[in-house]
C-alpha cells in the first residue's frame, strides 16, 4: 500500500471505513430505501448529487451507528458527510490521548466546545455517541439552533450530552459563549470555506461544470446556509480571528482546534499561532472523501499546566 493510499484510509476506529451497507441502512431507516440504486458494476448506492438522498443517507447513519431516533434539518441547511465528520472526532480523541500517557478520556468529565455546530449537530453527537463526552455547540444563527436544539431534545441519550448556545455577535467566536465557569478539554471547528456568497457561487458553479449534464446546477447536494459556508477573510481570516481570541481563555482549554481545507492558508496561520505564543502546535491529516484534509491544534498549557490538568480533570 503506497503511503498516499494509507493517507486516504479512515482513522482506524471511524465505524464508516467499509462501503455503505444499503440494506442494512434501509432496514433502520426505512426512508432511505427509495433512493438506493444499482450503478453501473450492479453495486447498490445512491445519488449523491441528490439533497434529498444525502439527506435520507445520513438520518440511516446516525440511526444505525449512533442510536439517534430522530434527526432532521431545515431545507437548505448544511447536510454534511458523516464519514468526514466522524474522522475529526476520532483524531482529536488521539490528540487528547497523546497527552494521557496513550490512553483516551472518555465520559462526562471531558467537556468539548463546537464552533458552528449548525442545525445538523453531527459533531456533538458522534462525539457524545462514541467517548461519551460533554458538548457546548455554538452558532450564530437561531433557526440553526432551533433545529439542533429539536434534535438533542427528542433524543434521550443526547438530552443530557448537548447544551446549545446562540452566539449573538457575529464578529465573535469564543467571546460572548465562553461561561465564567466554563473549561474545555478541545474546541472543533469546520469554519466558512469562502469569503463572500458571490466567491462561494463561482466555485460552486466551477464544480457542477466538472460533472456531466449538470452545469447549470447552482445548489449543492449538501447544502448550507450563510455562516456556514462564507464569512468576512474567508477560512484564513476566520481561523486568525478565532488564534487571536483563543489568548483570552488559554488557561480554560487543553487543546484550540481547527479544521483548515486549503493547504495554502496554513503558513497565515503559523504566523498567528506564533505571535499568539502558543506552546504546542501540531497539524494532524487526515482523509476527507478523496482528498486529504487535515486540523491545525494549539495549545497554551506549560508542561506543569498539562499535568495538572490531566490528574485532576481525566484520572479522576
Amino acid at each position: 500500500m503506497s503511503k498516499k493510499e494509507h493517507k486516504l484510509k479512515l482513522h482506524p476506529r471511524n465505524p464508516h471505513r467499509a462501503r455503505y451497507n444499503f440494506s442494512l441502512l434501509a432496514d433502520s431507516c426505512p426512508e432511505l430505501a427509495p433512493y438506493i440504486q444499482l450503478n453501473q458494476y450492479d453495486s447498490q448506492t445512491i445519488n449523491f448529487a441528490d439533497p434529498n438522498a444525502v439527506k435520507a443517507l445520513n438520518r440511516a447513519l446516525l440511526n444505525h451507528f449512533y442510536g439517534v431516533l430522530f434527526w432532521d434539518i431545515p431545507e437548505g441547511y448544511l447536510c454534511p458527510p458523516i464519514p468526514g465528520r466522524a474522522d475529526y472526532i476520532h483524531y482529536l480523541a488521539d490528540l487528547l490521548a497523546d497527552s494521557n500517557e496513550g490512553q483516551i478520556p472518555r465520559g462526562r468529565n471531558v467537556r468539548a466546545l463546537d464552533v458552528g455546530a449548525g442545525a445538523n449537530c453531527v459533531y456533538p453527537i458522534v462525539g457524545s455517541q462514541e467517548y461519551g463526552w460533554q458538548f457546548v455547540g455554538t452558532d450564530v444563527n437561531p433557526i440553526a439552533i432551533s433545529a439542533a436544539q429539536a434534535v438533542v431534545t427528542a433524543n434521550p441519550c443526547l438530552k443530557k450530552r448537548i447544551v446549545l448556545r446562540q452566539q449573538i455577535d457575529a464578529q465573535k467566536i469564543f467571546d460572548g459563549i465562553w461561561q465564567t465557569e466554563d473549561l474545555f478539554d478541545v474546541t472543533l471547528c469546520n469554519p466558512p470555506f469562502h469569503s463572500s456568497e458571490s466567491a462561494m457561487a463561482s466555485e460552486n458553479k466551477r464544480k457542477w461544470r466538472g460533472l456531466k449534464g449538470e452545469s447549470n446546477k447552482s445548489t449543492l447536494n449538501f447544502g448550507g446556509h450563510g455562516p456556514e459556508l462564507w464569512c468576512e477573510g474567508g477560512e484564513a481570516g476566520f481561523i486568525t480571528r478565532m488564534i487571536k481570541e483563543s489568548m483570552s481563555y488559554k488557561d480554560r482549554c487543553f487543546w484550540f482546534t481547527s479544521l483548515v481545507a486549503r493547504k495554502e492558508n496554513l503558513p497565515v496561520i503559523y504566523r498567528a499561532l506564533e505571535s499568539a505564543g502558543a506552546v504546542q502546535v501540531k497539524t494532524i491529516e487526515m482523509a476527507q472523501g478523496q482528498k486529504i484534509s487535515r486540523f491545525v491544534a494549539w495549545s497554551f498549557l506549560e508542561p506543569a499546566q498539562v499535568d495538572f490538568w490531566r490528574d485532576t480533570r481525566w484520572r479522576k
